[in-house]
């Protein structure tokens, strides 16, 4: 029987205890199995290779995006290393110009002296992949759709066409919009990445990063990379996962409409020069995710008219909680300048854009009235 994401997720972890009946999925707080005799194995041996509270949270995870098998990482980033290990001295990358700040250290830090070159692009237009596919030793599109925080959209359905007949891998990062808004796999890409750590857990109490894979051949590799290189979540952390799960279609809707709302206001206020938000009808791509029937989310990014103004704000509100991080049931408000990309080099961040003005918001379930009410003050 084939049952909707909401019924999947709802029940993530369920039915894995048939001995004792247990509702919710056990938690295997053992780091090794015993056998049941010489050449037999239970199927678990040690928990760096599987653990049965970490398989639940990743068969979810496979069912969810429609993959073939999904994997279970430390944090988002272990999970995009584990990643980026597919390739090799020589490879060089296409990726998003403007993703979250830890993508490009590890991309510049970490990988870029290993020889993987990372090749920046905007990936919102069709065309600038196009013509960097145009560079020699290109084995891979890094793409993170809506980006942070500047939101921009790609078209994972385009991108995933082009680069399909050059047996070009494409990865696309759906932290942001989740399985629920956003099947990364279903519109063509190869892998999906998360930090887990955010929507897919949804309560800001635990670190974790997900994978989701197309093919078998794909999860070989990055089953033997996981295991290999031990960044694997422990059996506590993925069990808190599960629970994420089990409201994030609730959770997502109520975030999505009230960070609705709260776009429409600031695009109102006199304070606020620029609005960026993917539910907005003037919003760049907006026509690709309605096309693809594709959700917007609940990140916003907004420029106020005088940076003068930041301090203030992020010390006065009262219901938004100055913070880094998103995807919370709690409303984060964010200076990405200063905290989530301070990794990029200060003349690219305010070609982009990520300017001394912006603010981030991450929209959680509260009254939206209340937040509202709160930016008002402070504005």
């Amino acid at each position: 029987m084939t049952v909707q994401l909401s019924t999947l997720l709802a029940q993530s972890g369920n039915r894995k205890d048939d001995r004792t009946g247990a509702i919710s999925v056990p938690i295997y707080q053992t780091a090794s199995f015993g056998h049941p005799a010489l050449g037999q194995s239970t199927g678990f041996d040690y928990s760096r290779t599987s653990n049965p509270t970490r398989l639940a949270l990743e068969e979810t995870l496979a069912a969810a995006d429609g993959g073939v098998k999904g994997f279970a990482f430390a944090s988002g980033l272990a999970a995009i290393d584990a990643v980026l290990h597919l390739f090799r001295s020589g490879d060089r990358i296409i990726v998003t110009e403007d993703p979250y700040g830890g993508t490009v250290r590890l991309f510049e830090k970490v990988f870029r002296p290993l020889g993987i070159d990372a090749i920046y692009v905007d990936t919102s237009e069709l065309k600038a992949v196009e013509e960097a596919l145009k560079y020699p030793g290109v084995k891979g599109i890094f793409v993170e759709t809506p980006t942070n925080p500047l939101l921009k959209i790609a078209d994972i359905r385009g991108i995933s066409a082009l680069a399909k007949p050059r047996n070009i891998l494409t990865i696309v990062d759906n932290t942001f919009l989740t399985p629920v808004f956003q099947k990364p796999l279903v519109l063509g890409a190869d892998i999906a990445v998360y930090s887990a750590t955010k929507y897919l857990s949804g309560h800001n109490d635990v670190v974790a990063g997900a994978v989701v894979v197309g093919t078998t051949e794909l999860a070989e590799r990055i089953g033997f990379y996981q295991n290999a290189i031990g960044a694997i979540l422990g059996p506590q952390d993925s069990w808190l996962v599960i629970r994420g799960l089990k409201t994030l279609p609730l959770r997502l809707h109520k975030q999505q409409e009230n960070a609705q709302r709260i776009a429409s206001w600031l695009s109102t206020h006199p304070r606020v020069r620029l609005v960026r938000y993917p539910g907005l009808a003037q919003h760049p791509g907006r026509d690709i995710l309605t096309r693809e029937n594709i959700g917007f989310g609940s990140m916003i990014s907004f420029e106020v008219d005088a940076a003068s103004r930041v301090a203030k704000i992020l010390s006065g509100v009262k219901v938004f909680l100055f913070a880094e991080s998103l995807g919370g049931v709690e409303s984060l408000i964010t200076y990405p300048a200063v905290q989530t990309h301070t990794d990029l080099d200060p003349i690219v961040r305010n070609r982009l854009g990520i300017n001394d003005r912006l603010l981030r918001l991450s929209v959680g379930i509260e009254d939206v009235n209340d937040l509202i009410s709160d930016l008002e003050a402070v504005l």
